[in-house]
């Protein structure tokens, strides 16, 4: 017995790994950039002030220490602080220009992300059918579009302040004496090479972060959407336990990138403080070399105030707003998720059956392999290693007593119930956990109480099928004998109020809106109950000439005389073949048709 898979759960798929992003964010981003050449030049020139800052800072202090204090100099000493003094206090008006010049670039970035999230959202629901609604564009409109402008405000500032401040380090540092730069840039690579590894699993796991994020509003958009459909075919608890498992998945993946912060802050910690101890255990040999305490002290000035802030801040950007910027960019710009085509639409569909391609082979429209389900560790099985192969094109009638599994197993099919063992396909494919889009685009379930909702009569039928012209709306109401009602309602732009309507009337509004769905399989879990017998063989005989298959969970015997083939629950064991087969190898089968008839039932 094979265990029912999940694999087929879908969720909005990350962005592939790295060089792939790059290379579609790099050539937008350019073109950004290159229309700004203003802000860049402006914030360029604002960024040298801040060099220069830098370098005056630890070249004053260096040379109050040696031209001043210690050659009993005091006046020179305190002139040289008072440069120092006047190099950080420039840091205000520097900053507040670059920030002045950030928005020319952070804006028109937040509005162009915007532009772009609302027109592939749109392009998509243009598609329409099943699947044609992009509801992960909530997340990129709001949280996304949010973290690429934070992300990317962040990077500028940090790239900007790292490039020119360790330039003006660096420089200040062989000004003082080239010994130095031996000393301090071996330590500072190997921080920035371990930090370095970091970045690409910490980019993975970002993406998986975000698509977890992304899944769980999916799920949630759909589930509030679909209230009125779960309570009406059950389905509440199913929802709840997907809904929990991706609650679980979105926190693993923040657990995986917390992790992977972990060991960011580890190389942060290196590449902070082993420059310092290098300096530190090399002052006797600098000292031989004839370095002076001012270049060393200068020296000390330049990391601690500079150098290793702008590495500390950049490497934090990097490990964290670029990998976010990243993926976040790649998320927006990348091409929009093509949705499958969905099914024809039965007025369109070619015959099952029809002709096909030499050597073409159909999948089942239903098939079921060694399939279980029970409700509970201990209980008894409901299905116990069911198999059932349904052929496309066929109608196929399901009996059995109350209780026996009957609607459990249209749940199965329908995908809304997961088996507790086995496999269960519709048209070759598994339907175990995947989205409520692709279901829909599978297969159409109406249970025994008809859903029917306020609107138009047109509303109601077309609710599967929305792009559904006059002339199919027109269709279904004629081959499903609505026309009396139809009219009594004021036509297809008449209002429909269900509390008005009988149980009957709702049921044929929901059967016509069945016939138009474009959906291959029909389910109906007694879904005739409350018509009369004519009605109801009207009902069954139009939805049989329908293309596609149909599977009735039988309320009358009629419905298993008209069916091409009947499946019979007893709770042993399933038997399945023509009335007439079944009628002879099924005692059950011969006791319901007596019930039915009124008969006693005729004994082997």
């Amino acid at each position: 017995m094979t265990s029912a898979s999940a694999e087929d759960r879908r969720s909005p798929a990350p962005a592939d790994d790295g060089p792939g992003a790059l290379r579609r964010v790099v050539p937008p981003a350019r073109r950004f950039l290159a229309r700004r050449k203003g802000v860049l030049v402006r914030l360029g020139l604002w960024s040298l002030v801040e060099s220069a800052q830098a370098f005056l800072v630890g070249f004053a202090v260096a040379h109050a220490v040696d031209e001043g204090f210690l050659a009993g100099d005091t006046r020179r000493g305190l002139l040289w602080l008072a440069v120092a003094l006047v190099a950080v206090l420039s840091g205000a008006p520097v900053v507040r220009g670059v920030f002045a010049q950030l928005a020319g670039l952070t804006e028109p970035l937040r509005d162009g992300l915007v532009r772009r999230a609302v027109d592939r959202s749109m392009a998509l629901a243009a598609l329409g059918g099943p699947g044609g609604t992009d509801r992960a564009a909530v997340s990129r409109l709001t949280n996304q579009v949010e973290i690429a402008r934070d992300s990317f405000a962040g990077l500028v500032l940090t790239l900007r302040s790292f490039v020119f401040t360790a330039a003006g380090a660096l420089i200040g540092l062989l000004s003082l004496h080239p010994a130095l730069l031996v000393v301090v840039l071996p330590p500072l690579a190997v921080g920035l090479a371990l930090f370095l590894v970091t970045l690409r699993p910490m980019a993975a796991a970002q993406r998986r972060a975000l698509a977890a994020d992304e899944a769980l509003g999916d799920h949630a958009t759909r589930s509030r959407a679909a209230l009125r459909d779960l309570t009406a075919c059950g389905t509440g608890p199913e929802t709840e336990r997907l809904g929990a498992e991706l609650v679980a998945e979105a926190a693993a993946t923040a657990r995986v990138l917390a992790r992977w912060a972990a060991v960011r802050t580890t190389a942060l910690g290196v590449a902070g403080n082993l420059p310092v101890l290098a300096l530190l255990v090399a002052v006797p040999w600098l000292r031989g070399r004839g370095v002076t305490a001012g270049a060393l002290l200068g020296a000390f000035t330049y990391l601690v105030q500079s150098l290793l802030p702008a590495l500390h801040t950049l490497m934090t950007a990097l490990g964290a707003a670029g990998a976010r910027l990243l993926v976040v960019l790649d998320r927006i710009l990348g091409p929009a998720p093509m949705r499958e085509a969905a099914p024809a639409s039965p007025a369109r569909a070619p015959a099952p059956g029809g002709p096909r391609a030499p050597g073409a082979r159909q999948a089942p429209a239903v098939e079921l392999r060694s399939v279980t389900l029970s409700y509970g560790v201990r209980a008894q099985p409901v299905l116990d290693s069911l198999d059932l192969r349904v052929a496309r094109g066929e109608h196929l009638a399901v009996v059995g007593p109350s209780g026996i599994g009957k609607s459990t197993l249209t749940r199965l099919v329908a995908g809304t119930l997961a088996p507790s063992g086995g496999e269960v396909r519709v048209a070759g494919r598994a339907v175990t956990g995947r989205a409520a889009a692709e279901l829909a685009a599978l297969r159409t379930l109406v249970p025994q109480e008809a859903y029917v909702f306020t609107g138009t009569v047109g509303d109601n039928l077309a609710y599967l099928r929305p792009d559904a012209d006059r002339a199919d709306l027109d269709a279904a109401v004629r081959e499903l004998g609505l026309r009396p009602l139809v009219e009594r309602l004021g036509g297809l732009d008449g209002p429909v109020r269900p509390a008005e309507l009988t149980h009957a009337e709702r049921q044929l509004v929901a059967l016509a809106r069945a016939y138009l769905s474009p959906a291959p399989l029909l389910l109906l879990d007694e879904a005739t109950c409350h018509l009369d017998p004519a009605a109801e063989a009207h009902a069954e005989e139009a939805l049989a000439r329908r293309p596609g298959t149909l599977v009735v969970v039988a309320h009358r015997l009629s419905s298993a005389v008209r069916a091409d083939r009947v499946l019979v629950l007893d709770g042993v064991a399933a038997v399945c073949g023509t009335h007439e087969e079944v009628l002879d190898r099924s005692p059950l089968y011969r006791d319901l048709t007596g019930h039915w008839h009124g008969e006693p039932s005729r004994r082997p």
